[in-house]
């Protein structure tokens, strides 16, 4: 299996867009966190962390074919990541075909279409800072359909499946990302 660090190299070297690699360090430092809350142990969260950092690795790739998109790298993981890992990248875009069948895969889609919450109402605030987002700022934010209208409010309530209330599963992502808020250049 492919190393953290490993994987953070292949990111650098694969993805150009600055906002992209960091939203794909967001979405694995989520699954982190999923990956604590609902007790995965050691060797399996460094899965979880690994598909949530390496989940869009050929989005700038298929951005005109979007039906390939994560079968593509599912491809260029094979060797690097076990079977549930590449179906669980495969599945987080519902192009594809393949079926969200695991808790690793319903994770990766809701982490990821939270992420894509949290960021843009960061970027409302008057700072444009994570550290004035709060869960209530996220709740009003999800209900407002007009904003950032292509975040799936459907694939964040996928957090229901793995035994998540929106507003603990909005928190849980938050403080995900507020941990790493300097990263992120949020």
């Amino acid at each position: 299996m492919i190393s953290i660090e490993k994987a953070r190299e292949l990111v650098e070297r694969e993805i150009e867009n600055d906002n992209l690699r960091n939203h794909m360090l967001a979405v694995s430092k989520i699954m982190g966190a999923l990956a604590d809350k609902i007790g995965i142990g050691e060797e399996d969260k460094e899965k979880w962390i690994l598909v949530g950092l390496l989940h869009d690795l050929d989005y700038e790739r298929t951005k005109d074919n979007f039906e390939r998109h994560g079968i593509i790298t599912a491809e260029m993981l094979k060797e690097e990541l076990p079977d549930e890992c590449l179906q669980a990248i495969k599945a987080h875009n519902n192009r594809t075909g393949f079926e969200p069948n695991s808790v690793m895969a319903k994770a990766l889609i809701a982490a990821d279409a939270v992420s894509g919450l949290i960021v843009p109402t960061a970027l409302m605030m008057p700072t444009r800072k994570l550290s004035e987002v709060s869960a209530k700022s996220l709740k009003k934010k999800f209900s407002d359909k007009s904003f950032a209208r292509t975040v799936s409010r459907e694939n964040i309530m996928v957090c229901e499946e793995l035994g998540f209330e929106r507003n603990e599963f909005f928190k849980l992502a938050l403080d995900a990302l507020q941990a790493i808020s300097d990263d992120l250049g949020l």
